[in-house]
């Protein structure tokens, strides 16, 4: 289950970069433009979060199935002094969480906002702001 698992969470790591690099083009573009906000571009703010969301869930039965977590979480006080440890342990799942939550808050605020330019400007700097944590949190 471990490997599958593994497997399933790499794989999905894909899509959530895809997913949030094509919302942040249609987002710069329809704000820069003063596009409409079409179904598509409502769609592809849907569809970004959900597969966060998967990959949150995916992600925490992983962290929870993972040998080096169990090691981390039984040996806290000498694993946290190696850096391997304590970045899968603590700095990757932490941050992860964090980018997902802002991913999700940003695609609330899209969503509730009047006026298109304001729903691209919410998707762009909350999915922003989650994209750059992403990448501090990738091994």
């Amino acid at each position: 289950m471990y490997q599958t698992l593994t497997f399933l969470h790499s794989t999905l790591r894909w899509f959530v970069l895809v997913g949030l690099i094509i919302s942040l083009y249609k987002a710069y573009r329809g704000y820069s433009q003063k596009a409409a906000y079409t179904k598509t571009d409502n769609a592809i703010r849907h569809w970004t979060a959900t597969i966060a969301h998967l990959q949150l869930m995916v992600g925490i039965t992983l962290y929870f199935q993972s040998p080096i977590i169990k090691y981390f979480l039984k040996n806290f006080s000498t694993a946290k002094e190696n850096f391997d440890l304590l970045f899968f342990g603590l700095i990757h799942s932490s941050l992860m969480l964090i980018a997902v939550i802002i991913i999700t808050i940003g695609s609330a605020l899209s969503k509730r906002k009047i006026l298109d330019n304001e729903k691209f400007k919410t998707m762009l700097v909350w999915y922003g702001l989650a994209l750059l944590l992403i990448f501090i949190a990738i091994p």
